[in-house]
């Protein structure tokens, strides 16, 4: 509907394709996407396909990574629609789950549509053999994923891994380590260690933004935790207040349980009176717990069966994942993935692919800009290809007879840019004269 409204009223795609958009029939897009989806493996496969020639594309490379979208209602009809975990926060909305095989350069070779309730950890071996993931390729995956079963079933299979390690130990060694500069000009500090059975290479990076917020957390936490103890402690000298040791020891627990990891830093000791009944005092002291996010704030650790490779190559290669975060901001923000309003599993499937065919061919469009230095995101290029509108002014002959001459405005140097990076005529359409 939202597309429907788009083409009718505020597009110039159909003077461009001279086609009367203003006339379409709503019902005519969706026996369009029922259409699509008739044809999408074939669609997906060709379109990739046509993208890896034109781009010269490498296929040495795989990211591997789900996003979900949520309804606006019930969606009852769907069986696909589950709740689970939203990474909107919409968790009280019916989910769906999107896969997507990705190749380097953030182009999507090929998608799937799971259940809202989908285990990440599940998917992995059905999207890389149904999805032809290249034999051998270097699979990029983020840390759900990377479970010990699935490292394994890679290995297996002849698949090469990078992905964030699971372990929850954080060691990282500054003496050892050699500086790299990310892309937004942070200085990364890396150290490469072989594993001791040799069958793996493990990446132990600091990263200083990182550490930066990774502090700012733990410090609220723990701020938090220290209220919730003062809390407890204050209220053994109300005569209301909670004094049995198994209650007080219930809500210490809870409070360690919402204190996400904080509580492990803290040594809480309850002191009774004589018969062991009653609580007297409440104290704690803080003992932080080596090789943690409050001693090692900003340490992480990438770890792969890719032996070959340097410590530079393995980080940058890795640092291709935060693009694939890009690809489903896109698709979500800029590309209207969420949320769903369709009530029927092949219409809300639909809406899915055709944000995914969408994705294509605007990454078509910003892969021929990176060319030419403009590394804009689709929302800025569109503010700059919205300020050109086409116009119609109207003449009365002197035979009587009215000339109407419709064409665009002459286009802002930013926009000139844009059409020079792209090979386009300047005044797109041309110039359209008609006698009434």
């Amino acid at each position: 509907m939202a597309a429907h409204r788009w083409l009718t009223g505020t597009s110039g795609l159909g003077d461009l394709l001279e086609v009367d958009l203003a006339a379409l029939p709503l019902s005519r897009l969706y026996r369009a996407s029922d259409l699509l989806m008739k044809h999408r493996e074939e669609i997906e496969t060709r379109l990739f396909a046509r993208i890896e020639t034109l781009f010269a594309l490498e296929a040495s490379v795989t990211l591997y990574d789900l996003t979900n979208t949520y309804f606006e209602g019930a969606a009852a009809a769907n069986p696909k629609a589950a709740r689970g975990r939203s990474k909107e926060k919409r968790s009280d909305c019916p989910l769906l789950t999107l896969g997507v095989v990705c190749d380097g350069s953030g182009f999507i070779r090929r998608s799937r549509v799971f259940a809202g309730n989908a285990l990440e950890c599940r998917t992995l071996e059905g999207m890389l053999i149904g999805l032809a993931a290249p034999a051998g390729a270097l699979v990029i995956m983020d840390r759900g994923i990377a479970t010990v079963a699935n490292l394994a079933w890679l290995a297996e299979h002849g698949y090469r891994y990078l992905v964030v390690s699971r372990e929850r130990e954080r060691r990282f060694d500054a003496d050892e380590a050699i500086d790299l500069v990310s892309a937004g000009e942070e200085t990364i500090q890396v150290v490469r260690e072989l594993s001791e059975d040799a069958l793996e290479v493990r990446l132990h990076c600091h990263s200083p933004g990182r550490a930066q917020k990774e502090t700012g957390i733990m410090e609220r936490f723990c701020t938090r935790f220290e209220a919730g103890l003062t809390k407890l402690a204050n209220g053994l000298t109300t005569p209301r207040g909670e004094k049995r040791p198994d209650r007080l020891q219930e809500r210490i627990g809870r409070l360690k349980a919402a204190s996400r990891g904080a509580g492990q830093h803290y040594t809480v000791t309850l002191e009774t009176d004589a018969l062991g009944k009653a609580v007297t005092a409440l104290r704690w002291e803080k003992t932080p717990v080596p090789g943690t996010m409050l001693t090692d704030p900003g340490v992480y650790c990438l770890r792969s069966n890719e032996l070959s490779w340097d410590a530079t190559r393995l980080w940058r290669t890795y640092m291709m994942l935060t693009d694939l975060e890009a690809v489903f901001r896109s698709l979500k923000g800029e590309l209207g993935l969420r949320p769903i309003f369709h009530s029927k599993e092949e219409r809300s499937d639909g809406h899915l692919f055709i944000s995914v065919l969408a994705y294509q061919f605007v990454q078509t469009i910003r892969q021929r800009l990176r060319a030419h230095g403009i590394h804009d995101s689709w929302a800025s290029l569109r503010e700059v290809l919205a300020v050109q509108p086409r116009v119609t002014a109207s003449f009365v002959q002197k035979d009587g007879r009215t000339l109407h001459v419709r064409k665009p405005t002459r286009p802002e140097p930013d926009l000139v840019r844009l059409y020079d990076a792209l090979g386009l005529a300047h005044p797109p359409g041309g110039v359209q004269k008609l006698i009434s």
